[in-house]
Order: structure tokens, then sequence, then C-alpha cells
């Protein structure tokens, strides 16, 4: 997920944002006025403000210098723009409580300023301070204030311009931040569109990169690839340094994500040295996380360890709850790699609690809630103007009429609100069940197969029913051992891999509450003891039957197994479900949040090419969609072919015939 990289991005560049605009705009006017010339004129613009502390901007001791000359002047915009300057640096700095402090003694400045742009930029900075601690509520009443400032004032010049793109790609990352990728599209678009009237090239990087988030979020990698690269060819024409950092880190985790681990190394290895210099923690953690990740990738483990626990140092240090929780998640990644299940356990189960702080449900009802609002204020003109007819009617109205009308809308207050707390404690009720299902759901699939299997036998000793607990226990162990088993062997028998199969859809069928109906059937001709083939090969099958087939679909599940020979020298396996097909299945993962991917299936074919590479004849794995009649799917059948790599089967079958 390429969230982080986003947020940390915006906020980095909405500093060289603002930067420019001071210099554009000087340069266009052919003037320049030093701080003490700011201060003496009184100067109002807040360009030319602006453009003159951006002579001193990263020099906070400076800035403080500007900062108590104008408190002396009693010179609100100077202090305005010296406070939100300073408050920047202690952002940079990862001084989140100093920025905040500080940005709203700017507010109490601006009030006193003649251009609202002042208090606009003010409340911008503030909220992506704001954003940044993961206070979602207060960084978007933060950027919501500022549209409706400018809104109401109907300014439309260059400066309001530039204010309300920020304050849409704000709201947009803060969505995107909550996993709300279409409500945050919507914002990036408005944000965008805006940029281009302008032409500002700054303002569309930071848009494009945003936009890559999403399709990101959505797995259309394809599409996040170019939408960076689009990026980074702005960043490139304005010579930006951020912006390059920014896109190479989301273009290599893009990488990461298609399997390009050395090339996401190339591309992220040398940023490590931009970020650390400039000193933000956000960067320098960014790429620490994007480099253990690239080394985890190509199995260079002892690298990624260092710069995995790295991040997580860095991150912890400094309160970045986005990443305690990602690299929770990769090291217990690592951890599986290196064999050690228990650490790999204890990693994920840190990774879901630092997730859910992050996530927090606080943070979920809020943005929850304000689509609501948000939505209501599109009809704000339409309401207001019945407002105004209503009293115009009420003014016509006796006393009598006006008591008896009060009356009648206190009652439907009171009952409304009755109704609303109602509603909500009600959603509040079914929200945290919802929560908690998630979770226990969350903690069952990840990070391995173990995990899942122990949480689902954990349940039967929760409600103490001990005797099924002990039964799928010893089922759990029997796979396992069968796993192990089998671990270091290059293949085994056939009769082998069924067994393990049967206990694998033993543990599976917990979730299901038993409802999924197994069978096998093996041809009698066929000695299954007599061939070989890979370890834990059908699982893949069996599990897409399962989570791609069945877990959508309602009534009867059904998963048969079935053995037989297809020719004299060819072995079939199919495996057939009757779940929902794999079209309705594509349908309903489109429309996740976040899909369930699995790599399964391509490792499985990789395995049975090398296994086969040597063998007369070809293996073959197709996969069928089943209809009835009418069209309508009835489910799945996979059809694995295997060659007579088994030099007793022949001989079987003679002794049998």
């Amino acid at each position: 997920m390429n969230r982080p990289c986003i947020i940390i991005g915006f906020t980095k560049l909405l500093l060289v944002y603002f930067t420019l605009l001071g210099a554009h705009s000087a340069l266009a006017q052919n003037q320049k006025f030093s701080l003490d010339e700011v201060i003496e004129r009184r100067d109002t613009s807040f360009i030319n403000v602006h453009t003159a502390i951006g002579q001193i901007g990263r020099d906070t001791t400076l800035v403080k210098e500007f900062i108590e000359k104008c408190r002396a002047a009693d010179y609100p915009e100077g202090m305005t723009v010296g406070l939100d300057r300073l408050a920047i640096n202690y952002r940079n700095a990862s001084q989140y409580d100093k920025a905040i402090s500080v940005h709203k003694e700017a507010l109490v400045y601006s009030e006193r300023c003649k251009s609202i742009i002042f208090k606009v930029t003010s409340l911008n900075m503030l909220g992506v301070v704001y954003r940044r601690i993961d206070r979602v509520k207060e960084g978007m009443d933060a950027h919501q204030e500022a549209l409706e400032l400018i809104d109401k004032s109907g300014l439309n010049d260059h400066n309001a311009l530039k204010s309300t793109a920020v304050s849409h790609n704000s709201i947009g990352n803060i969505y995107l931040t909550m996993r709300e990728g279409d409500l945050a599209l919507k914002e990036f678009a408005l944000s965008m569109d805006i940029e281009r009237k302008i032409d500002n090239k700054l303002g569309l990087a930071i848009n494009y990169q945003n936009i890559g988030g999403i399709y990101e979020e959505k797995g259309q990698l394809d599409k996040a690839l170019e939408s960076f690269e689009m990026s980074l060819a702005y960043n490139d024409s304005i010579s930006s340094d951020y912006g390059r950092v920014i896109c190479k880190n989301s273009i290599g985790n893009i990488y990461i994500l298609q399997g390009k681990y050395q090339q996401a190394l190339d591309l992220v290895l040398p940023t490590i040295s931009v970020a650390e210099k400039n000193g933000d923690m956000y960067y320098i953690v960014e790429t620490y996380t994007n480099t253990g990740r690239g080394y985890l990738g190509i199995n260079n483990l002892p690298k990624a360890q260092f710069y995995l626990e790295k991040a997580l140092d860095v991150a912890k240090k400094h309160s970045l709850q986005f990443y305690i929780a990602e690299n929770y998640k990769h090291l217990s990644k690592l951890s599986e790699q290196q064999g050690d299940f228990k650490k790999a356990f204890e990693y994920s189960e840190l990774f879901y609690e630092n997730e859910k702080k992050f996530l927090n449900k606080e943070n979920q009802d809020y943005v929850a809630n304000l689509i609501m609002k948000y939505d209501s204020e599109k009809k704000k003109d339409t309401i207001d103007l019945l407002e105004k007819e209503n009293e115009l009617v009420n003014l016509k109205l006796s006393d009598n009429k006006k008591l008896f009308t009060a009356l009648v809308l206190v009652l439907v207050l009171l009952s409304g609100l009755l109704y609303f707390f109602y509603r909500q404690h009600k959603l509040k009720s079914e929200k945290e069940l919802l929560s908690m299902e998630q979770t226990m759901l969350r903690s069952q699939m990840n990070p391995h197969f173990i995990f899942n299997s122990l949480n689902s036998i954990k349940l039967y000793i929760i409600n103490n029913d001990k005797d099924k607990a002990v039964y799928y226990l010893n089922k759990f162990s029997k796979l396992i051992r069968a796993i192990l088993t089998t671990s270091q062997e290059r293949d085994i028998t056939l009769h082998d891999e069924l067994a393990t199969m049967e206990l694998y859809m033993n543990i599976e069928n917990i979730r299901f509450s038993n409802k999924i109906n197994f069978e096998t059937s093996i041809d009698p001709h066929i000695n299954t003891n007599q061939i070989k083939i890979p370890s834990m090969i059908l699982q893949p099958f069996l599990e897409n039957a399962i989570w791609h087939g069945l877990s959508s679909k309602e009534g009867d599940k059904r998963v048969s197994l079935k053995v037989q020979k297809a020719t004299e020298n060819v072995v079939e396996i199919q495996i057939e479900d009757n779940g929902i097909g794999r079209k309705r299945s594509r349908e309903i993962n489109s429309n996740k949040t976040l899909n369930r991917k699995s790599i399964g299936i391509q490792l499985t074919q990789d395995r049975l090419e090398n296994y086969f590479k040597k063998t007369e004849g070809e293996y073959s794995i197709h996969i069928y969609d089943l209809e009835d009649e009418k069209g309508f799917p009835t489910g799945t059948m996979v059809s694995i072919k295997l060659p007579a790599k088994y030099m007793n089967l022949h001989h079987e079958l003679e002794m049998e015939a």
C-alpha cells in the first residue's frame, strides 16, 4: 500500500508549492521586498509577505527574529506568515505538538489580516499537521473551513484558486487514508482541474501522485505506474528533488508489488541519502521500509531485517502509527521466510493491534458521517432559500399559529432526535460487532495457514467444546506433521497428497460450520501409491474453490476431487465446485478495497513445469466455467493432467488386468 508515500509527498510538496507560489508571483511583478521593508510598509499582500519570508524560511532562528519584529510592530500579516513558517519547520522536524500550537497562534493573528488568504493558508497548513498524526477529524475540519472561507468570499484570483486546489487535495488524501478511494478520486479531480487551469506543474505532479495511489489501492498497478511516472516527469520539469524522491519510492513500491524487486532497489536505495540529509522522519521511514521490502523480495533476509527493524525503530520513536503497523506486517513475513513461525505470529498480532490504532473507529465513523454531511451541503442553496421563505411566512402568522407551529416543530425535532439517537446506537452496535468479526477474520487468514487454523480451533476452546477442539487439533497436528514430513522431499505419492488434502479440507471446513460437502473419488484401476507428484500442488485449487467459489454462495456447497485416467499415459485430477463462478467472483472482489491475492496457482504451475521438464509428455492445467442450460454459472472445474512419470504405474495396471 502506497498511502503513506502519498501523504508524505503531499506534505513535503505543499511546502515547495507555496514557496514557488511566492517566487513565481514576485517575479511576475518584477519586484522583491526585504523583510525589513515588508514590516516598514506593513504590506498586506500575501504574495509579498510570503516571498519575503521565503528568503529565510528554513532558518528557524531568523524566522523567530522576524516574528518578534512583527510582534513589536503589531503587524498581523507578518505575524501570520512568520508563525506559519515556524510551524512548518517544527513539522518537518517531527515536532508536531509545537507545530499545531504555532499554527493556532497564526490563526489568531490571521483574523486581523485584510485578506482571507492568510487564514486559508494557516488552516491548510494546520490540516496537514493533523493528517500526519492521524487526527482525521481535526484535519478535515481545517481544510473544509478553508474551502468555506474562499467560497463565501467569492474570490477567484490566482491565490484563491491555488488554495482551493490545496484544500481539495488535502481532503482527498484524508479520504485515501481512510480507504475511501472513490471519494478521494473526486477530490483529486477537482484539484487537478484547477491546477490545469492555472498551469501549475507542481500541483499537477502532486495530484498525479495521489491518483496513482488510488489506482494502486484498487490493484490497477499499470495505471498506478503510469500516474506515478507522469508525476515524476512534472517534478523533473521543475527540478524538484523532493518530488523525485517521492515518485521514485512510489514507482519502487509498484515494482515490489509486481515482483520486480531488484528494479525497486535500484530506484529506492539512492533516495535514502536524500531523506536522511533532509531529516524528515516520514521520508526516512518510507525509504527504509521500501528498501527492506525489496531485500525481502530477493531473499536477502539479513539486509531486509536490518532496514525493516531500523524503520520500525524510527517510526516508534516519532509515533508514526501507520509505519509501525506496516513494518510489523513486513517483519511477520520476514520471520515466516526465516522459518520462525512463532515470531511471525507475534509480529502479525502486533500489526493488527497497531493497524486498529491507525484506522481507529472514531476516524472511520467521522468519515462516514462526513459523507452524509457533504452530500447534504450540496443542497445548501436550496435549503437557504427555503429558510428565507419560511421566515417570511412566519412573520405573517398570528401569535397562536406561531406557538402551534413551534410546538409542532419541537415535537418533530424531538421525534427526529430520538430516532436519530436510536439509529446511531443501533449502527454503533452493528459496527462494533462487524469490527470484531472482521478482526477475527483477519487474524484467521494472515499471515499463514497455520495461524488461521489455530484461531479456528481456538474458538472451540473458548466455547468450551472440548471434544471438537481435541478432534480438530488432532487433525491439525496430522496436517502439520504431513507438511513438515514432505517439506524436505521433492515429491510424494498421490495417495499421501490426497490424505493431506483431506486433512486440509477438514480444517478449512471449520470456518464454514462444516457445511462444505467434500468428496473424493479414485479410479479403481489407478494405484495412487505408485504415482509421484510435488507435495501440496492441489491445495491452491481447493483454496480457490472455497474462497472464490463457495465463500459467497448460499445454500448447498460442494467440492469434489476426482482421480481418473485421461489416456493410457496420462492421469487427470479434476477439482470441481458448485460455487458462483469466476466471473461473479471477480465482480465481487473488484468492489473490495483490499482484494485477497494469491500466487499459489502460478507457483504450482512453476513447480509442475520444473518437475516434469525432463519427462516425455507435458502436464496441463485448465480451468473451466460450468454453466447450466440457460447459461447461468454453476461452478468451476479445474483439470490437471499429468504425464506418467511413475515407473510402476503401468506394471500395476498390467497386474490388475
